[in-house]
């Protein structure tokens, strides 16, 4: 960004805190007693706070003792399913949706959407989330809120092969109407919502759309072992494998969950002509029992970016990113019976600069230097939980939690300052949300949206 003439005051400058920053090699580092200076949305510079003591701005938040952050990127949820937290309990996958959630979505109106969003942005806000890809309905009233609360989102309009043409067709005006709304913020994707409910000529248009309009895709795809097997048995390939002979590892695409994923996806993977990402949510599958997790270290080794993810908080009860780069961490020790991967360091940078990239903005956010959209979070480390500190890294993914982070600032603005949203009220929310619920959640008319029967 160009430099401010000299004396300019900045618009915002936060002073005396850490700053986690990365190198030329993008390994994380930490600079202390630093400053960050932000105008026009954007860091100006990362500094020391002495050498911003008597520089003007408009704003000022002495940092002293706390951490900054790049802002968390939810790379896959369903904000809206806050509605439906802890409904569909100690459930296996196919009674978990044919049973209670998609009953209960056939009942979603706009306003539930919107309510139910409202209460997830603030969640994500005062969980230090900055960002989230989202992959549901009604997605208009999901872009009004974003909009309206100043968080940052990737979305994108879900649709089935049961609903013919009309649903894909309502996929991509939805993208083409709210790419690059809210002054940017909003970016959009295509949104098949699986190879097991998208028919592969409807996969295969959706490729060639997204090639035609320059949209990235973004979609459920090996979610477990039990859908692998049984695209093995219907279709003679993976679901990797029909998301190759469909085009789709052409375009950009960002795949929910993978842990499917096997030894034979990954050369269809290494040889994949677009920007292919996955998003890891470790906690809903710990929940639902499956015996496999994300191959992140396999992933990795193909450059394949990584993101960190909560999925919806019906299947995991919490949107809480802070938990699933704690938990990847952990989960992929275990699955990999190696104490040295995935450090604490590499925990971080999946949390930033890989799940930045996994939605596309790895050019623009993920990171703290200049040029870098101004998305920060500051995190107090002064609790006794997360003291003595011996290790910066370490203490952050497995000693801090998300009620640490004090402060949630978007593109220069915050959202959140000592707690305090800001942006959102989450007690009208809550209010209204509640007695919605009688009608959101009768399940007597025997309708579902969908047929799971993988």
């Amino acid at each position: 960004m160009t430099p401010s003439p000299a004396g300019a005051p900045a618009d915002l400058i936060i002073s005396g805190c850490a700053v986690l920053v990365h190198d030329d090699e993008e390994r994380i580092g930490f600079e202390e007693n630093a400053a960050i200076v932000v105008r026009g949305g954007a860091v100006e510079s990362v500094t020391s706070a002495g050498a911003v003591r008597h520089r003007p701005a408009l704003e000022r938040i002495e940092a002293v003792g706390q951490v900054a952050l790049p802002g968390l990127v939810n790379c896959h949820t369903h904000a809206p399913m806050v509605a439906l937290r802890g409904l569909a309990e100690d459930l296996p996958t196919e009674a978990w949706f044919n049973d209670v959630v998609w009953p209960v979505e056939s009942n979603l109106t706009e306003r539930d959407v919107e309510l139910g969003t409202r209460l997830a942005c603030a969640e994500m806000i005062r969980g230090g989330v900055t960002c989230f890809a989202d992959h549901y309905f009604t997605m208009d009233a999901v872009a009004a809120v974003v909009e309206e609360c100043g968080i940052r989102a990737h979305l994108g309009e879900a649709f089935f092969s049961s609903q013919g043409p009309e649903g894909r067709e309502r996929s991509l005006d939805f993208a083409l109407r709210l790419r690059g709304r809210a002054g940017g913020r909003i970016t959009t994707a295509l949104a098949p919502h699986a190879p097991y409910t998208v028919d592969e000529a409807d996969l295969a248009a959706t490729a060639g759309l997204a090639r035609a309009h320059g949209l990235p895709v973004h979609l459920h795809a090996a979610e477990n072992r039990d859908q692998t097997e049984a695209s093995l048995a219907r279709h003679g390939v993976t679901p990797i494998g029909v998301l190759d002979r469909t085009g789709l590892l052409d375009t950009d695409l960002l795949i929910a969950h993978g842990t499917g994923i096997t030894d034979r996806d990954l050369p269809l993977l290494e040889r994949a002509g677009g920007r292919v990402a996955v998003a890891s949510a470790p906690r809903g599958y710990l929940k639902f029992g499956w015996p496999t997790t994300t191959p992140v270290r396999a992933l990795r080794a193909l450059g394949i970016p990584v993101g960190l993810a909560t999925d919806g908080a019906a299947s995991n009860n919490s949107l809480d990113v802070w938990e699933s780069m704690a938990l990847t961490a952990l989960v992929q020790k275990s699955a990999e019976g190696d104490a040295r991967w995935l450090t604490a360091r590499q925990a971080l940078h999946h949390a930033t600069l890989q799940s930045a990239r996994a939605v596309g903005l790895g050019d623009s956010i993920g990171s703290l230097a200049p040029g870098r959209r101004a998305d920060i979070v500051l995190v107090d480390l002064s609790g006794p939980h997360t003291q003595p500190v011996h290790d910066l890294a370490a203490t952050l993914v497995h000693s801090a939690r998300s009620c640490d982070v004090r402060t949630t600032i978007v593109e220069g603005r915050v959202l959140m300052r000592d707690r305090e949203l800001l942006t959102l009220d989450v007690a009208a929310v809550v209010t209204e949300l509640g007695a919605r619920m009688p009608a959101l959640l009768d399940r007597s008319h025997g309708r579902r949206i969908q047929e799971y029967d993988t």
